[in-house]
């Protein structure tokens, strides 16, 4: 089976999904066809994709966490739907009311009349009842085709789909009789599930972009083991790039621990991982602990070690700050005592032993600067700090992560300065740090870091500020650029209200912005 892009996909026989009387049927013909040597009809197979595998299939609602059940909510939304297109049609000429086919194809959306199926949506205990119409589901869909119309249809009144939710099914639905995509954050990997098993390829995509723009440093894990699952390419690498910048809040986040053991060892191999080996370590021994929980084994360091099994050589322990070591890993219990040992003179003895766990650091990401003047200078007059602000407006193009900012120092010989860095959106703060750095008296820039880099969406104006406290005057930037392309990233400039120190476009502090991308 091949998709709208051309890409191979994993498929199953539609025969499997039919009931055990089409199976006979279709048996017994074959048989017979057999016995005299030929058939009239070559034989047919009508193929969906299976998203069967090994992983447990995480849903929407765990990832993007709300205050109440909206699946419900939405189901609730439908069924109200369904009563005003009930009401709709009692008037005998309902026809008449809508200009467009478009709009009269949407009256019958959940609709009893003239249903000619129904199908029975979700697991036991928690199933709905929803009309169809042959026809529409199989202009829509080519699995609703083969199932209505294809030579090993589909003869039954009522077919039940226990493996899709009734939110998720009802979407597709909607997508189908009203060409209108209705998402939200706790149906839409339900929705994509549905969209991909009835191969409705534009709904599907709706739900990759929905999921994309959704990204955080929060769900990353867990979508990243979706998307795979999913077998969907783009999703997997917006994930690895939210993963490796953010790697460290990545790895302390809640779903973390809900990704199963071959995405655990994915990301613990990764070279491009950005974060301490001891957050590593820590992370590993949380999803460590909830994996005995899913497996039901007593929570314990030996059960510990036996789940992460060979996963955890993937740590690169050999790697750590030896205060790390010594006062975390070494003491953790999960480590042998030869293998502590063995790490222990890994870090002193000049004949070092071998070891199982690698020894050689991540490469981790490497920051690009965007220098946003064409000159600097001084004078006797500024630029001073008096505790107000410096601050500057900016934009991207695509998806970068600012892991902090680079700023002018002295401009009468060394000196130190207090920085206070924020970063904020449309006035909501989304990053902030107090630190000093120390500057030589050279016009060079001086970089101040986040704690952790700040996720920066595209196309949104994002406003970086700094207010310094130090005795010297410093450098300032002159000749400012509007525009900035770095790489394959372009940064757009303008005045920010917040700045009262005199920083703008044109000149001032702030020169450059340090991000991944």
């Amino acid at each position: 089976m091949v998709d709208a892009k051309g890409r191979n996909m994993k498929c199953l026989t539609f025969f499997l999904m039919l009931p055990e009387s089409v199976k006979s049927k279709s048996s017994k013909s074959s048989k017979k066809g057999n016995a005299s040597g030929s058939s009239k009809l070559p034989p047919v197979c009508y193929e969906i994709i299976t998203l069967k595998s090994k992983k447990k299939k995480k849903m929407a609602a765990d990832i993007f966490p709300t205050k109440k059940p909206a699946s419900t909510t939405t189901v609730q939304q439908y069924q109200q739907q369904n009563l005003n297109n009930n009401n709709t049609i009692q008037n005998c000429n309902w026809q008449g009311l809508y200009s467009t086919i478009r709009e009269r194809n949407s009256v019958m959306f959940n609709n009893e009349l003239m249903a000619d199926v129904h199908f029975v949506v979700g697991q036991p205990g928690g199933t709905q009842r929803l009309p169809g119409h042959r026809y529409v589901l199989a202009v829509g869909s080519s699995v609703f085709h083969a199932m209505f119309y294809g030579e090993l249809a589909e003869n039954k009144d009522e077919i039940r789909i226990p493996d899709v939710e009734p939110a998720a099914f009802l979407a597709m639905l909607k997508y189908i009789y009203c060409d209108e995509i209705d998402l939200s954050a706790d149906t839409v990997l339900a929705t994509l599930y549905a969209a991909k098993k009835y191969i409705v390829p534009h709904l599907a995509r709706a739900c990759v972009n929905f999921l994309e723009t959704s990204l955080s440093a929060k769900n990353a894990c867990v979508l990243l083991s979706q998307s795979c699952l999913f077998e969907e390419p783009e999703l997997t690498q917006r994930c690895w790039e939210v993963i490796d910048a953010q790697a460290e809040l990545a790895l302390r986040s809640e779903g973390f621990c809900d990704i199963d053991a071959q995405t655990l060892e994915s990301i613990l191999q990764r070279e491009t991982l950005n974060a301490k080996e001891i957050v590593v370590f820590e992370a590993a021994l949380n999803w460590a602990e909830a994996e005995c929980q899913r497996q039901e084994l007593t929570l314990s360091i030996d059960n510990k070690r036996k789940v992460l099994g060979k996963a955890v050589y993937l740590i690169r322990i050999p790697t750590m700050a030896l205060d790390d070591f010594a006062n975390g890993a070494a003491q953790s219990g999960v480590l042998t005592l030869n293998e502590t040992n063995d790490i222990f003179l890994w870090y002193t003895a000049a004949k070092k032993p071998e070891l199982q766990f690698v020894s050689q650091p991540r490469k981790g990401l490497t920051p690009q600067r965007c220098h946003r003047f064409q000159s600097c200078a001084y004078r006797s007059n500024q630029w001073r700090y008096r505790g107000r602000c410096d601050s500057i407006q900016f934009a991207v193009d695509k998806r970068v992560f600012i892991a902090g900012f680079g700023l002018y120092g002295s401009s009468c010989g060394s000196a130190e300065y207090s920085a206070k860095i924020e970063l904020k959106r449309q006035g909501v703060l989304l990053g902030q740090n107090l630190s000093k750095y120390f500057s030589d008296g050279s016009s060079n820039t001086f970089p101040v870091w986040f704690e952790y880099p700040v996720q920066i969406e595209p196309d949104t104006f994002y406003t970086a500020s700094v207010v310094l406290d130090g005795n010297e005057l410093s450098y300032f930037g002159q000749e400012g650029m509007t525009e900035v392309q770095c790489g394959k990233v372009t940064f757009q400039f303008q005045c920010s209200s917040d700045s009262t120190n005199g920083t703008g476009v044109q000149g001032g502090q702030i020169p450059e912005l340090i991000f991944y991308a």
